[in-house]
């Protein structure tokens, strides 16, 4: 048996208010854990995607999350759960004006395949992008893999 405190774990860069990383700590082996809280506007990714070889399943705590999918956006609210299968698009955000606190599960655990899609205002649409340290390491970028051109900045 593992066990943790929020309070022990570091709060990880990002498009999240809070993240923090519940895997390691708790050692496990089949499946990646997050906490997660979203003031209004955050999101839970960095852009719209998905894990081809991943299955992922977020917990409303608090609040309610709005997941953008291809058949639309859903809300999930507080004591619900939603399940995307591997290769399912989305982005889960807090479109309204209470914090969302939440936790992400993805199985398998180290399955770190994504395909991530953003605006990217040189292209005029959205594009693929990637995700990487600034070489201050004080933040992260997302960059259009068409033109280059940064997309997001995260702290």
């Amino acid at each position: 048996m593992n066990r943790v405190s929020l309070d022990d774990l570091d709060r990880r860069m990002g498009p999240a208010a809070d993240k923090r990383a519940l895997s390691n700590a708790l050692d496990t082996d089949e499946f990646a854990v997050n906490y997660y809280e979203l003031a209004p506007g955050d999101s839970f990714a960095f852009g719209y995607h998905r894990h081809p070889g991943q299955e992922e399943v977020f917990y409303v705590i608090a609040g309610t999350a709005t997941f953008e999918t291809e058949d639309g956006d859903i809300e999930v609210g507080a004591g619900e759960a939603v399940r995307f299968g591997p290769g399912e698009w989305q982005r889960g955000r807090n479109a309204g004006e209470e914090r969302v606190v939440a936790l992400a599960m993805g199985a398998p655990k180290d399955t770190r395949e994504t395909e991530m899609l953003r605006e990217c205002p040189d292209c005029g649409g959205r594009t693929e992008n990637s995700v990487a340290m600034t070489d201050d390491r004080d933040a992260l970028v997302t960059r259009c893999l068409e033109c280059g051109a940064e997309t997001g900045r995260f702290t």
